[in-house]
């Protein structure tokens, strides 16, 4: 049975509705950054999309060609992530979509390296005749952060902030969105088949405790 990063890492990508702290370990993405409004239909953030799918599915069916990675198992891709930031603005004001900036990703096993990376970027473009130079091997350390399950629109998602946030005090925290600590969101549903108020999204933020 393949292994699957959604049953395996619950604690990752299966929390509860209600908010809880949570240390997440390093891990390694397949990334593509850009900036606008993730509605346009031919925007650039629905462009990322295609191109992340293109090489995690080159990484998983490598088994099926010459290429072979050391420490390869067979796994389910990973669900679609995003980390946003809005320049000038601490958090997110979802009331303006197109100065959104984001880094949209998709989780890699800890057995590719950069070097298998690079092998399906080539083999990706070679054999889909697509230009994936946009797409990076990013290193994330996420470290300490706040989470929930949020269930409904993603333009609902400031109240499930709101709650994230009031637990993370009541707990003794901050907040610590930084340039390099960014508002994370891990899609768990489809938005294209699911209905808006069924719609699973895992929101994360990073958080300290204050400075003494």
């Amino acid at each position: 049975m393949a292994f699957d990063f959604k049953k395996e890492y619950k604690e990752f990508y299966m929390p509860k509705n209600t908010p809880g702290i949570v240390t997440v370990p390093p891990m390694n993405y397949i990334a593509v950054r850009g900036q606008g409004d993730p509605n346009l239909e031919d925007g650039a953030y629905k462009q990322s999309i295609g191109l992340l799918y293109g090489i995690a599915f080159t990484i998983k069916m490598s088994k099926m060609g010459d290429h072979c990675i050391e420490g390869y198992f067979d796994y389910v891709v990973p669900p679609l992530e995003g980390f946003w930031w809005q320049d000038g603005v601490f958090g997110i004001d979802y009331t303006h979509k197109e100065q959104f900036r984001w880094i949209s990703v998709i989780r890699l096993p800890d057995f590719v390296t950069g070097d298998d990376f690079e092998w399906a970027v080539e083999e990706a473009t070679r054999k889909k005749k697509t230009d994936f130079s946009k797409v990076e091997f990013l290193h994330y350390d996420e470290g300490l952060c706040v989470q929930c399950m949020h269930i409904g629109p993603y333009d609902e998602e400031p109240e499930t902030v709101s709650r994230m946030h009031a637990y993370m005090e009541q707990q003794g925290y901050v907040l610590d969105i930084t340039a390099e600590r960014l508002h994370h969101e891990i899609y768990l549903s489809d938005a294209r088949k699911t209905a808006p108020e069924k719609l699973k999204t895992v929101i994360r933020h990073p958080i300290r405790r204050p400075e003494a």
